[in-house]
């Protein structure tokens, strides 16, 4: 439950900080909007003055050019605009414009209009359809303009569209901006809260997942604990009384003397047994254990393991079937551990059989390798907790009950010697009908 309600708690905070982040992105977006709109005026206004005092610095040019020609000023219509940062002006003159002469004219009528930017100026011919271009006029701080010799590919006849009708000089500045919207090139502020909420999603899953690892360890470990008391208390509650027996016993009753110390002396090997599991494991974990391979017949360990586990496990009864139908038994392995691997898969068949256990060893081929499967006929395993059973510890939850002695550490031993030997361990399961583990060796 407390977990349900951390996660609850961190799926309301998490979408909480979704709705502040879009009320604040919505906010900073209609703030953007407004900015930008008054931007645009702004610039509008700015382009606009700009333009007025182009128009009027232009038309002046024009007049002073007719005057010296002896015309009368003709300036209605004469100034178009080209382009964002060209201007063309009609002169109407028969005498060639000298390109010199107009930009002495432009220097001084930007300076009186205090146009302060950098421009290119031509002259072009009808006749021969081709301008005439400066370079670049420069403007510099202290209010003068001086030529640079850099040369400009913007103003031609076909950019301009001028007609072929006359005489025309044009003026044109580089450093004019396009109008643009402004922030059309920013990143959208979603994008953002797209990014971030897909990082906290994921911090907050892998947090989720981590707890919940977590709590599945700490249920694990209380197991193991209950299981460690209840295996160790019985052995030892079993040696106290038998201790206390013998101690009130008669000497000279040597029968029962004998008898209660071996009651202490198997219970003290079980108690040795169960330690020494619980040590092998540990120096696995820490890869102290050494494996000692060698060539050996698979065919003849498992016919052993069959013997020596019908002959102390199955008194109770039982049987146990072998089909060796591998042709290539030769494995490269360490008997010893392969020989408790087999003997633990077999243990467990037992234990987890409810009625006379039936167990079926069979034995085939691939190319790559052996493959040893043990099958039995006892209470299968629920498909929840397959996953889980080659965990250190694990048990297959059963509530308070311990009629299965063990740590959960079985399986784990198992895994841990297949996958040492590169090999690896499968399980197929029907619950309530039996369990096949499958063991393939390279």
């Amino acid at each position: 439950m407390k977990i349900k309600r951390v996660v609850a708690l961190g799926l309301i905070a998490l979408f909480s900080i979704l709705i502040v982040q879009l009320f604040w992105i919505q906010q900073a977006v209609e703030t953007q909007q407004v900015s930008i709109s008054i931007q645009q005026k702004e610039d509008s206004l700015e382009r606009k003055e700009f333009d007025d005092l182009v128009y009027s610095s232009l038309l002046n040019v024009l007049a002073k050019i007719q005057r010296k020609e002896g015309l009368t000023p003709e300036l209605y219509g004469a100034i178009r605009k080209a382009g964002n940062a060209h201007f063309t002006v009609a002169i109407n003159i028969n005498e060639e414009l000298p390109i010199l002469y107009l930009e002495n004219l432009l220097k001084r009528e930007f300076y009186l209009k205090t146009i302060q930017r950098d421009f290119y100026c031509g002259v072009y011919d009808c006749f021969t359809d081709s301008i005439t271009l400066s370079n670049k006029i420069a403007y510099k701080q202290d209010s003068i303009f001086v030529q640079e010799s850099q040369p400009t590919s913007e103003v031609t006849p076909e950019i301009l569209k001028l007609k072929k009708d006359g005489h025309y000089f044009t003026v044109y500045f580089p450093e004019v901006p396009t109008k643009e919207m402004a922030g059309t090139t920013d990143i959208s502020p979603w994008v953002y809260l797209v990014i971030m909420f897909l990082v906290v999603s994921f911090f907050f899953a892998f947090s989720v997942s981590i707890i919940l690892r977590q709590n599945q360890l700490a249920e694990i470990k209380t197991d193991f604990i209950n299981n460690m008391t209840h295996e160790l208390k019985t052995p030892i509650s079993t040696i106290s009384l038998s201790a206390e027996m013998l101690l009130r016993t008669d000497p000279l009753e040597t029968e029962k003397t004998h008898k209660y110390a071996g009651i202490i002396y198997k219970e003290n090997k079980r108690l040795e047994h169960q330690v020494e599991r619980v040590l092998n494991v540990a120096k696995l974990d820490k890869d102290l254990v050494i494996l000692n391979k060698q060539a050996f017949n698979v065919n003849e360990l498992l016919n052993e393991v069959k013997e020596n586990f019908e002959l102390h496990h199955l008194e109770r009864g039982g049987n146990i079937t072998i089909a060796l139908n591998a042709t290539n038994h030769l494995v490269q392995a360490d008997s010893v551990h392969l020989t408790n691997l087999i003997y633990n898969l077999l243990d467990n068949a037992v234990k987890y059989c409810e009625g006379t256990p039936q167990i079926h060893i069979h034995t085939r081929n691939e190319k790559t390798g052996l493959w040893i499967e043990i099958t039995d006929n006892g209470i299968g395993i629920k498909k929840e907790n397959i996953s889980m059973i080659f965990e250190k510890f694990y048990r297959v939850p059963t509530g308070n009950l311990h009629n299965v002695k063990g740590f959960g550490l079985g399986l784990y031993y198992v895994k841990l010697i297949a996958e040492a030997h590169g090999g690896s361990i499968l399980v197929k399961s029907a619950f309530g009908k039996g369990t096949t583990f499958s063991l393939f060796l390279p």
